[in-house]
């Protein structure tokens, strides 16, 4: 899907957390501004933080081109078949490992 027709003056301007809170019915609404006049906030990455980065880019999985051109072909061919218990499965078991790892 593309979207088109789309400037940030479209977008209603948030500065603060407050943003979620309802609003007095008086209050006019008001619209983002072009990015001239408005400086945006200053972000920090801290050292840590890019350490963090760089080992998550070396733990990525390594993507197996081949299968993915041959069930890109099955799809587009139609041979593709769904397995709904496959899936099943592994969203129980997802769902099971985030409620393990939540409780602690």
């Amino acid at each position: 899907m593309k979207v088109t027709g789309y400037t940030p003056s479209d977008l209603p301007a948030s500065k603060t957390s407050s943003a979620h809170t309802p609003k007095p019915e008086s209050a006019p609404a008001r619209v983002a501004t072009p990015a001239a006049s408005d400086p945006g906030v200053a972000v920090v990455i801290t050292s840590s933080a890019r350490t963090m980065g760089k080992e998550a880019v070396g733990q990525a999985p390594v993507i197996d081109t081949q299968k993915v051109a041959a069930m890109k072909a099955a799809i587009q061919d139609g041979s593709f078949k769904v397995n709904p218990q496959a899936i099943a499965d592994k969203l129980l078991a997802n769902a099971q490992e985030l409620y393990s790892t939540a409780g602690k």
